[in-house]
């Protein structure tokens, strides 16, 4: 059978495509572009056109949402930055176990089971003192009583004076139900017996799994800002440690100073308010009234009004020097954030979270103005935090 003939190619042009074939190497080991091209339309005269701003709007419904969610999920919250400040705290401890050959999962454990029996050994030595105290309660309680005795009469003086305008109307009281008052709080309680059981877990976990977090976190970001990413990391865990040794440092030296003026002073368990009244005056703004509490009640009775004055003195001295000088020294640069910005978030986060916003507010704010600086469009914001 004889076989078709084929034209010739008559473009020179095309006559290469019918050439032989010969593979070209490809080059995998290129690295892929790492930067995003913009597409977008270049004007006649050559300038980008202007890129489009958030509206204001946008920033408070974001704002909103974010305080909604910390509202409604405060128990999940609290829970896990409690958890976040003690592993700040015992990385330390477990970085010393680990320099004496320790695998890290056994230097987690080792710091999380002295972290549960100092709380254990604080809790018992408390209860201990507090049973000693009420024993002794009613050797010096009968100023208190007068007190309260006298106060009763004045209302009972003034419900009298009422029932004049009151004649002939009758109130109906609901019974309060004695099961009702017998179960009141026990859902609050449960519910923070069980969330404070998962504190010790995850504090475990955060140890020892310290170094896959963090890298895992730092890869949920896009690879141009990972580096951003890393350093901001490192700046909140410096400054979360720094606040939290550097508080505990302050709380130390000041109950050890009050505990040497009140046993001077002959205040009864002066070695137990003074450190007591010392760590209350951590709080902000309320601390100076808190730390007056302990040591002005056992005092009631045994003192006098000059040592009740040395008393006020010694609290509202200590606190000064601790704000103006301890403050300072021990926690530096770290917050650098302004009284307006420290004021409100306190004020914020304590409408929210109660008792526990006010010790949670000052490392929260602070690291929120440690994202805002390494973020573009947020350090506006920052600056404003700033001092």
């Amino acid at each position: 059978m004889r076989e078709p003939r084929v034209a010739p190619v008559v473009s020179e042009g095309t006559a290469r495509l019918y050439g032989p074939y010969t593979p070209e190497k490809v080059d995998y080991d290129i690295p892929m572009a790492t930067e995003e091209i913009s597409l977008n339309p270049i004007g006649p005269s050559g300038a980008a056109p202007p890129r489009l701003r958030r509206h204001w709007a946008m920033n408070l419904l974001g704002i909103v949402l974010i305080l909604a969610l910390c509202y409604f999920g405060e128990t999940v919250l609290v829970v896990m930055l409690v958890s976040v400040l003690l592993a700040f705290v015992l990385a330390p401890v477990v970085d010393f176990f680990m320099r004496l050959r320790l695998p890290r999962p056994v230097a987690a454990a080792l710091a999380v089971l002295m972290l549960i029996a100092i709380v254990a050994a604080v809790v018992y030595y408390s209860a201990n003192q507090a049973s000693v105290f009420l024993q002794d309660l009613p050797k010096y309680s009968g100023k208190i009583r007068d007190e309260v005795m006298r106060f009763r009469k004045q209302a009972q003086t003034l419900e009298e004076l009422n029932e004049s305008s009151d004649r002939g109307v009758v109130y109906v009281r609901a019974t309060q139900d004695w099961t009702e008052v017998l179960t009141r709080g026990v859902g609050s309680a449960t519910i923070f017996l069980i969330a404070t059981s998962f504190i010790p877990f995850l504090v475990y976990f955060m140890l020892s799994w310290q170094q896959h977090v963090r890298s895992a976190t730092v890869m949920l970001f896009p690879l141009k800002n990972r580096h951003t990413a890393y350093v901001t990391l490192g700046l909140i865990s410096a400054m979360i440690r720094s606040f939290m040794v550097g508080n505990f440092l302050i709380g130390l030296l000041i109950g050890t100073a009050s505990t040497i003026v009140f046993g001077i002073l002959g205040i009864p368990f002066f070695y137990f308010v003074g450190f007591f009244s010392g760590f209350l005056s951590l709080i902000p703004y309320m601390g100076t009234l808190l730390a007056l509490a302990p040591p002005v009640f056992v005092s009631i009775g045994h003192l006098g009004s000059e040592d009740f004055f040395y008393v006020v003195v010694t609290v509202l001295g200590l606190h000064v020097i601790a704000v103006n000088l301890l403050y300072p020294k021990l926690l530096g640069n770290r917050l650098q954030l302004n009284p307006l910005a420290l004021t409100l978030s306190l004020l914020v986060w304590a409408a929210l979270w109660g008792a526990v916003g006010l010790l949670l507010a000052i490392p929260i704010t602070a690291a929120a103005k440690i994202v805002f600086d390494h973020v573009e469009s947020l350090k506006p914001y920052g600056a404003w935090l700033g001092e």
